[in-house]
């Protein structure tokens, strides 16, 4: 049977950072995204909250800065050789962020086979960001369940790899998850944790748990 890989973006396959907090350096406003980025963590706004507030701050993005986020920021190594393994194996891998789909779908030309974020307009804005596309951890769960159907697998096939809150829905409805430089959200909730900056090593620990 094969398996489906489910990667979280922040925090996980970024080291230590979000995506809007890139995006937002870009624009010189890292230091307000960080604080949306304590205020979400710590649970004083939620996910639509933090999403009108990052679009707000992104008046003046345009592809360009999109672009030099993406390719500046600190991924983990070895994603994609991760990533062709998988493939390799008859699995499947698939990124689900609460992070912009602008942002998180770049990730499909590394190699994974589906990925997931919350709906935000095309840069530059032309238009609002919906709330009703803008993910949660809650949402986590209903997109790996409609990943489930699309490859044809069950959540019991699942692997999950996360590092906070917005994990937690997810790591505790599948058998096999790695805790990936985690916070105190995923103490005790992981069935494997890993501390580092190398995805391979992080996989090593599930590459053949069933």
């Amino acid at each position: 049977m094969a398996r489906l890989h489910l990667f979280d973006l922040d925090g996980t396959l970024l080291h230590g950072t979000t995506a809007p907090v890139e995006i937002s350096r870009q624009l010189g406003l890292e230091a307000e995204a960080v604080a949306l980025d304590q205020a979400i963590g710590a649970g004083l706004i939620g996910p639509p909250e933090y999403a009108a507030e990052v679009y707000a701050l992104w008046a003046e993005l345009t592809e360009a800065h999109v672009v030099a986020a993406f390719d500046g920021a600190p991924w983990l190594a070895r994603i994609r050789e991760v990533w062709a393994e998988i493939r390799e194996a008859g699995d499947y891998c698939a990124v689900v962020s609460l992070s912009p789909s602008f942002f998180v779908e770049r990730l499909i030309h590394w190699g994974a086979h589906a990925a997931h974020g919350s709906l935000f307009p095309a840069v530059p804005f032309t238009e609002p960001v919906d709330p009703a596309g803008v993910l949660s951890a809650a949402a986590k769960v209903r997109i790996a369940d409609r990943l489930c159907e699309e490859f044809a697998v069950t959540r019991a096939d699942c692997v999950a790899y996360g590092d906070s809150l917005s994990d937690r829905d997810l790591f505790d409805v599948v058998p096999v998850s790695v805790a990936v430089n985690a916070d105190r959200h995923l103490s005790g909730r992981a069935t494997h944790s890993y501390v580092g900056r190398d995805l391979w090593e992080a996989y090593e620990l599930v590459r053949l748990a069933r």
